[in-house]
């Protein structure tokens, strides 16, 4: 349960004391069920929530395990909140405990915890299970391993449990002794002015066990540098400096917790041809003056597959983008991006060895001696000259 569901006076909402049998439970949601039921209360929305609060009253207190959970909380708690004027207030408003563990560990699991460890033979309690540290990593990968997706080897170093000791940080043929301040628990309570707050035991640093001959390799610890090889599957689509969360891959967790995450920073290498934006690939192609002067069809090649045939219409710019549908990166949904390709004209950089060419140029010179593309340029240029 929550710490909001500790708050609740199930109680109160059935109607019964708290020293009501589980018959007296049983017949109050009976009747407190039939006469709030959304079926004889067609289109009430308070009905709606009051029956909702009934079942899930009654099914807290019904269970006997349960029941005794929320029992002990409350009684340890006070109900877990304080207003202003009441004993133990520290102020105005309303204070709740719940605040106090932020969006980590919340008060219903560390109560769970307590009245757990409570109600263990002996009083005392199993070494708590502590999850596995995350660990970084980098790999860099080819263009196309990128966009299609690749599987890579990573060689990771770092914490795990001292293969000496097998984590117990405990001399061989010793073993750990039970911490003595928080007997086993890893928790001390702290007073916090009326409330009590569990803590990490100082002592044993929340470990819940004391070792008095350390091992000689880790001092104690239970932990030593290692290094380990793992193959990780890297998604298509990743972009450079991306970073990969990948579960349960990272650092082995102590007494039975859960392995931390592996966190993969992708660098991408470039490419020769592509380059990406976005989803979309990008690719510059060269042509001639007179295929955008007089238009024509030209090959654009894909990224790993067959090239594209592509229409210019006559009279295209230099710098003009075309839209490939369909040939760039595969997005989340299964869809793909665009192939963006940049037609760009190219000049001769020698025409002597060409005099065909070269004469076919002059004669357009020629030509076209009256047009000039700069005067509309330099016009606007003049606009802003003082008068």
């Amino acid at each position: 349960m929550s710490a909001k569901d500790y708050q609740k006076d199930y109680y109160k909402t059935l109607g019964v004391p708290k020293t009501a049998t589980a018959a007296e439970i049983k017949k109050s949601y009976r009747e407190l069920a039939r006469k709030y039921h959304p079926d004889a209360n067609k289109g009430s929305a308070e009905a709606e929530d009051r029956f909702k609060e009934i079942t899930e009253a009654y099914n807290v207190l019904s269970d006997e395990k349960q029941r005794k959970e929320y029992d002990e909380a409350r009684s340890m708690f006070g109900g877990f909140r304080t207003a202003a004027g009441r004993p133990g207030a520290g102020g105005g408003g309303t204070f709740d405990l719940g605040d106090l563990f932020g969006s980590g560990e919340g008060l219903g699991d560390v109560l769970g915890g307590i009245l757990r460890n409570r109600n263990r033979p002996g009083g005392g309690a199993a070494t708590r299970a502590r999850r596995g540290a995350d660990v970084e990593t980098e790999t860099t990968l080819a263009f196309g391993d990128a966009i299609d997706g690749a599987t890579v080897t990573l060689r990771l170093t770092g914490e795990g449990p001292c293969p000496v000791c097998g984590g117990t940080g405990a001399k061989s043929g010793t073993v750990p002794k039970v911490c003595p301040d928080c007997h086993g628990t890893g928790q001390q309570a702290r007073n916090l002015g009326g409330f009590g707050l569990s803590e990490p035991c100082k002592t044993c640093r929340g470990r819940g066990l004391v070792v008095e001959d350390p091992c000689p390799s880790c001092t104690g610890s239970g932990r030593a540098m290692s290094s380990r090889t793992i193959q990780a599957r890297i998604p298509a689509g990743v972009a450079d400096s991306q970073r990969i969360r990948i579960p349960g891959r990272g650092a082995p967790g102590e007494h039975g917790g859960k392995a931390g995450d592996l966190y993969v920073k992708v660098h991408v290498q470039p490419h020769e041809v592509f380059g990406r934006t976005g989803d979309n690939l990008t690719v510059t192609v060269p042509v001639t003056f007179t295929e955008l002067a007089l238009g024509a069809e030209i090959k654009v090649p894909t990224h790993r597959g067959p090239a594209v045939t592509l229409r210019i219409p006559a009279g295209t710019p230099s710098g003009q983008v075309f839209r490939v549908a369909g040939r760039g990166i595969r997005r989340k949904d299964g869809t793909m991006g665009d192939l963006r390709a940049t037609v760009e004209v190219t000049v001769p950089q020698d025409l002597n060895k060409n005099t065909k060419a070269k004469s076919a140029l002059e004669d357009l010179r020629i030509a076209t001696a009256g047009l000039d593309p700069r005067e509309e340029l330099l016009r606007k240029a003049r606009q802003d000259w003082p008068k």
